[in-house]
């Protein structure tokens, strides 16, 4: 099913200055910025799994003890 959005002229600006070439669709522009947030979220979603399991794992430090091991009050 196709569907017609409106968006304004400075957002149509915006999405021209993506696009890879002048036949390059608006829908294609959409498709690839809609890509790289779904990349990232899935990339910051490992990274966050990784980290609580460095947390698990006491392969962390707290402020305090840096500061303790580098001797800085």
């Amino acid at each position: 099913m196709v569907t017609t959005i409106q968006v304004s002229e400075e957002l149509k600006k915006e999405l021209s200055k993506k696009k890879f070439s002048n036949r390059e669709t608006y829908e294609s522009v959409i498709w690839d910025l809609l890509e790289d947030t779904i990349e990232l979220n899935e990339r910051t979603k490992k990274e966050l799994e990784e980290s609580r399991e460095e947390i698990r794992t006491g392969k962390v430090y707290t402020l305090g003890q840096v500061k303790k091991e580098l001797k800085i009050k």
